[in-house]
């Protein structure tokens, strides 16, 4: 699982990192290998030393920033298109995602061990620490040296910021330590305290990173317009959880993820990706294995055969399917939820939920009539939707098949592990989202923040314009607390980003925990279903909103009757090994 960072290990031992000796005849530095005392000379040490942090990043169990499929069979779980389902827009059964199903129910407990994606990567820091402190060795103009500084201190406040997200209060270490370090025994630093810094690092990568690295986005190195996208998503996170959890300056935060999304939409190279054809436009590029030169991203994972490979493609069943509720929030070709226009033709079978309805969905989901179009599983000539129980195919637990990013040509003819998808890390969709959200919640969004955000992306599919003062109310979001406008900014982030890893973060910093104990429903179920899935095996309840039936996906498991803790769930508990090694750390509340 984890030769891939050989790479990185050669070049943090080819550096040495070793202390010198006093005595003149002692200081001949050994001929035979590299050493920290002869290493830091050239723009192309400080390159080489950078590349072994890309590498280190591409463990995303231990660094989950640039996340994308982990190598090989590891990319079952480890991709980040499986992220969504530690909330509410997946449903998956597979053993082998427990831990999603967990985290989603609130079953989850206490590990002895970090947790996938959890508290652990401190190796990363310390690599980055040590590259901070031998930069300015090189013999080279300080714009030079700074371009490593910045991308050095990028890597080390995003991945701070991504530990914040999930622990709150963190051990923020700005130097190489030493076993006898105090650091290695001393509390975690205070959430307030420890963003500070993260805001530090970013403001030095965003201005101080260049524009291009001249790599032709192959996908090369992370850009100054990286730096900024990152930085807005991290403010963003920052100023709402502060707005809705409490604590001070959310204001600033919210300024902050408006100013670096700006900046990247005026000034940045980067647009939407069209052609001009709504009915794939959307979800063209998300299937395609070369993503270089596309305008819209700013930053992918590249999979080579023979280099970097991935199977994450025959994992889509493990997935489960998309849910009644992600399903539900596109909107009806008029601009309105389903629930108040008079467009939608309802559910009683799934080709009536594709009808007037947003060209995202059917980008998004399997419309039983696209199976042929795209080959969908291998291209088996069978029906779909395929659901638990029937026999052979691919196997939904909803019914609502994912194809927003299946291609079938990266299975076929391939051997098993061998495949090469790509993976989205960076888009400039997001920056839009991220500033129409921000100017939203600081009370200061206008039209003209909708029309080049929002309706950028509704431009892209030709939906309706979202405009101020004719923004429909959706009684599904009634109970959010929130404006019309604030709601319809989200519903559009949770239809535009899934299956990119953002919901569960939303639901979140948006303190709509709530949210993740609605049942995990799937497709109409009645005598007509039943006699369409011939040899289905589901239990089923009742929507209370409708009174219509539907597939109960966690009825009779461990993860039915799902809880969300408001006192302990908004963040993960610390594993017991590191409480046991530092008396200093303290759990987090109610764990």
């Amino acid at each position: 699982m984890k030769k891939y960072i050989l790479a990185s290990g050669l070049v943090f031992a080819a550096t040495g990192l070793f202390t010198g000796c006093n005595d003149d005849f002692l200081e001949r530095y050994p001929q035979d290998r590299v050493t920290n005392q002869t290493f830091w000379n050239t723009e192309n040490d400080l390159r080489v030393y950078n590349n072994g942090l890309y590498d280190m990043a591409r463990n995303d169990d231990n660094v989950p920033i640039l996340h994308a499929h982990y190598n090989g069979f590891e990319s079952h779980w480890g991709s980040v298109w499986f992220l969504d389902e530690f909330a509410d827009n997946m449903a998956p059964t597979h053993p082998r995602h427990a831990f999603f199903q967990q985290v989603r129910s609130g079953k989850h407990t206490v590990p002895t061990t970090p947790q996938w994606f959890g508290y652990r990567g401190w190796n990363f820091v310390r690599a980055i620490n040590v590259g901070l402190a031998n930069y300015d060795k090189a013999a080279v103009a300080q714009n030079i040296k700074d371009r490593y500084i910045g991308e050095a201190r990028l890597f080390r406040g995003w991945f701070y910021a991504e530990k914040v997200t999930k622990f709150g209060d963190v051990p923020w270490v700005e130097k190489e330590l030493s076993i006898d370090s105090p650091e290695l025994f001393a509390a975690r630093t205070a959430r307030d305290v420890a963003m500070e810094k993260v805001l530090e690092d970013l403001n030095f990568a965003s201005t101080k990173l260049p524009d291009s690295w001249g790599d032709g986005n192959a996908p090369g190195r992370l850009n100054r317009w990286c730096a900024l996208l990152v930085k807005s998503r991290v403010c963003l996170f920052e100023g709402t959880w502060r707005k809705y959890h409490g604590g001070a300056d959310a204001n600033k935060w919210l300024e902050e993820a408006a100013k670096a999304s700006k900046e990247l939409m005026d000034k940045g190279p980067y647009r939407l990706y069209s052609t001009g054809n709504p009915d794939s436009d959307y979800n063209a590029y998300h299937r395609v294995l070369n993503l270089a030169g596309n305008p819209e991203v700013l930053y992918w994972r590249k999979y080579q055969l023979g280099v970097f490979t991935n199977h994450v493609q025959s994992y889509f069943e493990y997935a489960g399917g998309a849910t009644k509720s992600m399903v539900e929030d596109y909107l009806c070709t008029d601009g309105k939820p389903i629930t108040v226009s008079p467009l939608y033709k309802g559910d009683d079978k799934i080709e009536d939920v594709f009808e007037n309805r947003d060209p995202r969905l059917r980008q998004t989901v399997l419309h039983p009539a696209d199976a042929a179009k795209y080959k969908y599983h291998l291209a088996d000539g069978r029906s779909y939707p395929r659901i638990q129980g029937m026999a052979g195919g691919y196997i939904s637990t909803t019914g609502y098949h994912i194809i927003k990013h299946y291609n079938a040509d990266d299975m076929i003819g391939k051997a098993f592990d061998t495949a090469e998808s790509p993976a989205i890390i960076l888009r400039f969709a997001e920056a839009l989202l991220n500033y129409a959200e921000a100017q939203a919640e600081l009370g200061k969004i206008t039209q003209a923040d909708l029309d080049i955000t929002i309706n950028k992306l509704r431009d892209r599919v030709k939906m309706p314009h979202l405009k101020i003062g004719e923004v429909p109310v959706d009684p599904r979001y009634a109970a959010d607390g929130v404006s019309p406008l604030i709601n319809e900014i989200r519903r559009e982030r949770r239809v535009e980003l899934f299956m990119e890893g953002f919901r569960y973060n939303d639901l979140r910093r948006w303190k709509l925990g709530k949210k993740l104990t609605t049942p995990t429903m799937g497709i109409r179920w009645d005598a007509a279903a039943i006699a369409r899935y011939p040899g289905a095996t589901v239990k089923t309840i009742v929507d209370p909103v409708s009174g219509k039936t539907y597939i109960d996906v966690y009825q009779g498991t461990d993860w039915a009757s799902p809880v969300f803790d408001e006192s302990k769930h908004y963040l993960w508990p610390i594993p017991l090994n590191d409480l046991a090694q530092n008396p200093a750390i303290k759990q987090n509340p109610g764990w």
